[in-house]
Parts: C-alpha cells; structure tokens; sequence
C-alpha cells in the first residue's frame, strides 16, 4: 500500500483512537522533555569535557562496537541455521535466542556469572588454563553487551533471509556453485541490509545495557564504567553531570533509530 493511501486511511481513524495515541505521544515524550528542561545548557560544553564524561563515552563505544562484532560473527550463522535449516528443535533455539531480550538484565548478568567467572562452569577452567579473567574487564562489559544485543542481530537477520527467498541460491545451487560460494555471493550479498540494520540496533542496545554489565563487569570507574553506569552513579550526588551523559544517550539513540525507520517497517 502506497504512502498516500495509508494517509488517507488514517484520516478516517475514530477520534478516540487519535486521543490515545496522542496520550501514547506524550507518555513518550514527557520524560524527555523534562530532561531537556533540566539540562544545564550554559555549562554543557564544559561537562562534556569532564573526565567522568569522556571515560564513560569512550568505554561505552569501544564496548559497544566489540560486543557488535561479537554478535555478527555468531549471529549471522545462528540466523541462517533458524531460516534455512530444518532441525529438529528449532522453535526452542528460537525461544533461546529471544530469552535475553525479555529476561532481565541483571539475571542475565548473574548467569554469566555464575558461567563465566572466575568460580564459573566455563570461567574457571578457562582461568586456570589461560589466566584470562573475564568479569570486572573491559572484555567483560563486551561480553554481557553481547548477550543481551545478540537476540537484535539474529532476529533482523532472519527476517532479511526468509524475505529474499531461496529461489536465487536454488539456481545458483543448480548451475554448479558449492554452498560457500552460495553463501558469499548470493545469500550475504541479498541481506547486507538486513545485516546492517541489525547490527546498528545491537550496537545502540549494547551501548545503553546496564542491568547485565554491572553485575557481569562491576561499576570500576576507567575499566568498566559505561555511560548508564556513570549516569546512575552521579544521579545519587545530584550532579548535572547525569543530565548530560542522558542527554548524550538520548542524542545518539535517536541518530541510530530514526534512519532505521524504513529498515525495520514494511513498505
């Protein structure tokens, strides 16, 4: 259905269902409003320089970018077994793969605790043969980023390969091409933007995980201290600092999201 059409459909709609969404609108909306009014515009420039500032900021993105590479090396293959495979099994994989997106961060966290450190069932082997220690680590942070932005990449993934078909990667099959050959030329090629689009929305989840990260990682001011971490230390002084780095997130969330809009929504 064209633009034009849905235009004119919604502007049918009953009036009550207008009403709603405007009160829809402005539940949304209020809270950031009031940051906005909150936020200390005539000193911004100089809480952006501060240290608690830009180590946070920077953290933030290496971690996010690391847990965002993390999640396309699994999660690509993971969505192309959910879309082309035909295991047995595969409606609790899929439960699997969405549990991080409804399970809340800190159980999250705590399970990877009790899995990966230093006591943990992988964790503790993994120590004694490497000396790699992964919780209150900067890897850590990547880690527990990954787990819960992981479920973004498979699913928008997923979609993209089940859109495109296998009608093109039958007939390349037919003319000969192994299935790597497939694999790189056809099918990676026909959900780049699928790809794209998943890895931007894990990349922005990453950046704004709290909940897992702090039980995962801990709250080490230069080590593990994210943006949302140092927004909820600074919050219990009362500092305009935490208005800033919100206003950070919010600013960087929205540069993420808003190009996304035609990715994620059909025609």
């Amino acid at each position: 259905m064209s633009r034009p059409s849905r235009a004119r459909a919604g502007s049918h709609a009953p009036l009550p269902l207008w009403a709603l969404a405007v009160v829809g609108v402005c539940f949304l909306a209020l809270p950031l409003v009031a940051l906005l009014q909150r936020a200390p515009w005539r000193g911004l420039g100089d809480h952006l320089r501060e240290p608690v500032v830009t180590e946070a900021l920077r953290l933030s993105l290496v971690t996010a970018t690391g847990a965002t590479v993390l999640c396309l090396l699994v999660g690509v293959p993971l969505a192309w077994v959910l879309a082309r495979s035909s295991l047995p099994g595969l409606p609790l994989l899929r439960a699997l793969v969405t549990l991080p997106m409804v399970l809340p961060p800190v159980v999250g966290g705590a399970a990877l605790l009790y899995a990966l450190g230093r006591r943990g069932l992988v964790g503790g082997p993994l120590h004694d043969a490497t000396g790699l220690l992964l919780p209150y680590s900067a890897w850590g942070v990547v880690v527990a980023n990954a787990f819960v932005a992981l479920p973004f990449v498979v699913l928008s993934v997923e979609a993209g390969l089940r859109t495109v078909g296998t009608d093109h990667e039958e007939a390349a099959a037919t003319l000969g091409a192994d299935g790597w050959l497939v694999l790189r030329r056809v099918t990676l090629p026909a959900v780049v933007p699928s790809v794209a689009t998943g890895a931007v929305l894990a990349w922005a989840r990453a950046l704004g995980e709290f909940g897992a990260s702090v039980t995962f990682a801990g709250n080490l001011e230069g080590r593990t201290r994210t943006m949302p971490l140092a927004i909820y230390l600074e919050l219990q002084s009362g500092r305009e600092t935490a208005i800033v780095l919100s206003l950070v997130l919010v600013a960087v969330s929205l540069l993420v999201l808003v190009p996304l809009r035609d990715r994620w929504l059909p025609g």
